[in-house]
């Protein structure tokens, strides 16, 4: 059984006139392309430790089989804007599991992206946890209402953004979170 110790959080962004190439040009955007990447859903492991971007690529070896959250977009129309994001939120009680959200919009600022993601997972995991919410509030509103609770300590977002190349390249957009035992 694999249950994760730690995590860290990486972006990148990448253009190129294939899509594929445009990928992986975003995964070395973001220090990861030397991983074999395995997808997983959106639970934030209990007790795993956010360590820095730096410090989990230390721990990565060429080939290695590793376990992310990600978020991706791509688009080959020019100035098109997109977004990959992923909202985190982890609760009082280190017992207890978080969320992670992964959201891939068109059209939405860095900012309107990262909000969105961020209000979902803080969302799913007051949910879990029986914290009563108006769903209608704004995030604003609602973020102070998920912290008042007590019940959620923290929540943030990891959020790339980019404009389509302008001569119609592919520009893909990633946001991940590395999953490490």
């Amino acid at each position: 059984m694999f249950v994760p110790t730690k995590i860290f959080f990486t972006k990148g962004v990448g253009k190129h006139k294939e899509y594929l190439a445009s990928f992986e040009l975003a995964l070395r955007n973001a220090g990861i392309e030397i991983c074999n990447l395995v997808s997983v859903s959106s639970i934030f492991p209990v007790g795993a430790k956010i360590i820095t971007k730096s410090q989990g690529l230390k721990l990565l070896q060429p080939g290695q089989i590793t376990h992310c959250v990600m978020a991706r977009n791509s688009t080959n129309e020019p100035n098109r804007l997109i977004a990959s994001s992923l909202g985190v939120a982890i609760p009082a009680d280190k017992k207890m599991y978080g969320y992670l959200s992964e959201h891939h919009p068109f059209g939405e600022t860095e900012k309107i992206a990262g909000d969105y993601a961020e209000d979902l997972a803080a969302t799913m995991l007051a949910t879990t946890l029986g914290v009563e919410f108006d769903a209608e509030r704004a995030w604003n509103e609602r973020e102070q209402v998920y912290k008042m609770s007590g019940k959620i300590v923290r929540s943030f977002n990891i959020t790339q953004s980019a404009q389509g190349n302008k001569n119609g390249l592919w520009t893909t957009v990633i946001s991940v979170a590395i999953l490490l035992p």
